[in-house]
């Protein structure tokens, strides 16, 4: 196979011609003839075929909003809940293949020009700058830094959450600090090319954990009194579509997953063939979950916590932690570079230098995990104000502006199939994906889950030590009292009978009282 160096074009060996980004032909060959590295380095650490691609995509797409998913369930009902994955999982297959064709296309051009991208990772925000210019970039940058941000910290959030489940002698709070610690370690790992190993683990993870979440549901067969009542109330409805909206929308690292491949053109329909199989693993465990246990999701955002405990269980908490731990540097590295291009060492190769200057990147997002630990409803707030631009919105729109010229789409790397009616069929569905998602997503979307997260903050408050905690174990003599507003139960004697003789009423709590009460078992204020 051979490449000719001005045009980007590959000829096989038929004589054909296919479009050929980048040098990644050299690169493999240069890899295959370097007699330094082991094999068994590079069956472990350098990956950047569509085999990597694939698990890469289906790795980081799933990862713990596989808990969350039956608390959507809870929320949207059983019919929407399964109409939502199907629809989101293909719209999200959609923009995951505008941005490929995009990036293809800006990698070309520049190309062409005699661009060197060996030792440069191309990014989203730098597509957009090629293609649409400096402000396209910055809203760019703006929305996927963020996201990819927040994404890492709900990575966080969500270990702290599950070893809570087999390990209760710590607070959520301080299991936070020791993840972070330990999620920091992903500095050390150069870029995508390295995830080979990881990703395929992950994968299997996953692949076990919403397994298990399946058969432990029907074995355990429905509580005593299950109500599906789902959708009550339109505030819920839309918090849980906008977290399946998130759910369908982690292809923010596309572009670096495709930049890691030896053959980048190859990557069309690797995120639709890796949909296909999450879908496999979401829609059995959301739909068994909440068909055991029904409203009672509702206050357990997290699906592990209704399970009853045992090695299985225990199992399936061990290996989402292991794999979170990778989904936080699938959501960081992106960071990882953004920052070393803006200090100036994105090119060094000094990997100790580069992994030390990586750290500030952690910090924030460690803290933020600490402030907001809300494990369900910052996905939905995360998915409704940042995914939806990040990638659904901005992808549509930039492939509409950028080929809206007669003269770019007769140019075109890669023009649509017939399938979806060419140009025209491409644009009449980017404008559907661009309206339905500002109106939906965004709209409808950012109020239910803003309104769900607020709540969240007035019940618990910030910096809260143990989210979604069980209450401790009661007195002798003592019954749960509730407190206006929601804020918890204050235990109290209750008024009855000892011994035959009336006791005499309890005296009111008084505000002191509450507080100390709530700040010592960690509510909050």
């Amino acid at each position: 196979m051979a490449s000719e160096a001005n045009g980007g074009v590959v000829a096989n060996e038929k004589g054909a011609e296919a479009v050929g980004v980048g040098r990644y032909v050299e690169v493999e060959q240069d890899q295959d003839s370097n007699t330094v590295k082991s094999r068994l380095s590079g069956l472990l650490w350098h990956g950047g075929s569509a085999y990597d691609a694939w698990f890469s995509c289906a790795s980081n797409q799933v990862a713990q909003v596989l808990l969350t998913l039956p608390y959507s369930f809870s929320q949207l009902g059983m019919l929407s809940g399964i109409v939502f994955q199907l629809f989101y999982g293909l719209m999200g297959s959609w923009t995951a293949y505008l941005i490929s064709i995009l990036y293809v296309e800006y990698r070309t051009r520049k190309e062409r020009e005699k661009a060197d991208f060996r030792n440069h990772v191309i990014q989203w925000f730098e597509v957009l700058d090629g293609l649409l210019g400096r402000h396209w970039r910055n809203v760019g940058l703006a929305f996927n830094c963020t996201f990819l941000l927040f994404g890492s910290v709900i990575q966080l959030i969500a270990c702290a959450s599950n070893i809570y489940y087999i390990n209760d002698k710590l607070d959520k709070r301080t299991w936070t600090y020791i993840f972070g610690a330990c999620c920091a370690t992903t500095v050390f790992i150069p870029s995508f090319h390295n995830y080979r190993i990881w990703s395929f683990l992950g994968l299997v993870m996953t692949t076990y954990t919403a397994w298990y979440l399946a058969v432990a549901s029907l074995i355990h067969g429905q509580v005593d009194g299950v109500k599906h009542s789902g959708p009550t109330k339109m505030v819920l409805y839309f918090t849980g579509a906008t977290n399946i909206l998130y759910t369908f929308g982690g292809h923010a690292v596309t572009v670096e997953i495709m930049h890691a491949m030896w053959r980048p053109q190859k990557f069309k329909a690797i995120y639709l063939m890796a949909t296909l199989y999450v879908l496999t693993l979401t829609l059995p465990s959301a739909a068994s979950v909440y068909w055991a246990f029904g409203d009672q999701l509702l206050t357990h955002s997290n699906a592990l916590a209704l399970l009853p405990r045992t090695p299985f269980r225990d199992a399936a908490v061990v290996l989402m932690l292991v794999h979170q731990f990778i989904t936080f540097g699938f959501a960081c590295t992106p960071l990882y570079f953004v920052w070393e291009k803006l200090i100036g060492l994105h090119d060094c190769r000094s990997l100790c230098k580069r992994a030390a200057a990586r750290l500030p990147v952690v910090v924030p997002i460690w803290f933020l995990a600490i402030i907001f630990p809300f494990f369900g409803p910052i996905n939905s707030a995360v998915g409704s104000l940042l995914v939806s631009f990040t990638v659904y919105i901005i992808p549509a729109l930039a492939h509409m502006i950028t080929f809206r010229s007669a003269t770019a789409r007769e140019n075109a790397v890669e023009p649509p199939p017939r399938l979806v009616g060419r140009w025209t069929g491409t644009y009449m569905i980017n404008a559907f994906v661009v309206a339905w998602v500002l109106v939906v997503g965004f709209g409808f979307g950012g109020w239910a889950s803003m309104t769900n997260f607020v709540r969240q903050i007035d019940t618990f408050g910030l910096f809260t030590k143990c989210y979604q905690c069980p209450a401790p174990p009661l007195p002798p003599g003592a019954a749960p009292l509730p407190f206006p507003g929601g804020l918890g139960n204050i235990t109290m004697p209750f008024n009855g009978t000892a011994g035959g003789a009336e006791l005499p009423p309890a005296p009111a709590p008084s505000p002191a009282h509450f507080f100390r009460h709530h700040r010592h078992h960690g509510h909050g204020l």
